[in-house]
């Protein structure tokens, strides 16, 4: 089983703690990661683009001049894709981005993201972060203390309000709960920082 160091939020190493090995130690699979980051990115895609065909722009229904004589072309409608203010042709149309991953395929892909980080040394754990109000400031030392530097994902067993108050103006700091955690989160942070009650939350979630 992986072990892993316990800080607190002075930085000071309080114990050890052992990771369930199915879970943070697990054979990292590239593929399903992949998988799982694309499927993710596609749902969070809102597909609301849209633009108008030259049947849905107002206007256009008489023949601007008659079709012969004129020396000019022949038009139908002023409202032909040819002309400035006329309809789109084959502009985007709302549609639906989603993509389907089957549940164990992508608690595989989470397992295999955060095998990845404690297999780098990406990994911190906590005993405790807890901030009695909203403070940046806190926030910031408790980085220090940790050496954080980059991007970092915090996750927290529960809300945890005052952290997610505390972290929301520090560029390249995300927060996130441990009910919510995903393959794409992890992955896109550089250190993953838990506290001992959120690998509880993971382990229980993903054993």
């Amino acid at each position: 089983m992986p072990k892993v160091a316990v800080y607190n939020m002075q930085g000071n190493t309080v114990g050890e703690l052992e990771l369930n090995d199915e879970i943070f130690g697990a054979p990292v699979n590239t593929a399903l990661m992949h998988q799982a980051v694309v499927t993710y990115l596609a749902n969070q895609r809102q597909g609301t683009a849209a633009t108008k065909t030259r049947a849905a722009v107002r206007g256009g229904g008489r023949k601007p001049w008659r079709q012969k004589g004129t020396g000019r072309a022949r038009h139908g409608s002023i409202r032909s894709p040819i002309w400035v203010g006329g309809g789109v042709t084959f502009g985007p149309q709302p549609r639906d981005y989603r993509r389907a991953m089957p549940k164990k395929a992508r608690r595989q892909a989470l397992k295999s993201a955060l095998s990845s980080k404690v297999a780098a040394g990406s990994l911190i754990v906590l005993d405790e972060l807890k901030f009695d109000e909203p403070r940046t400031r806190r926030m910031v030392d408790v980085l220090k203390n940790l050496q954080v530097q980059g991007k970092a994902l915090v996750v927290t067993a529960g809300e945890g309000r005052n952290v997610v108050l505390s972290a929301r103006n520090l560029p390249g700091i995300d927060t996130i709960r441990a009910q919510d955690l995903n393959t794409y989160a992890v992955l896109n942070s550089e250190q993953l920082i838990l506290t001992k009650e959120a690998v509880e939350v993971v382990e229980e979630v993903l054993a």
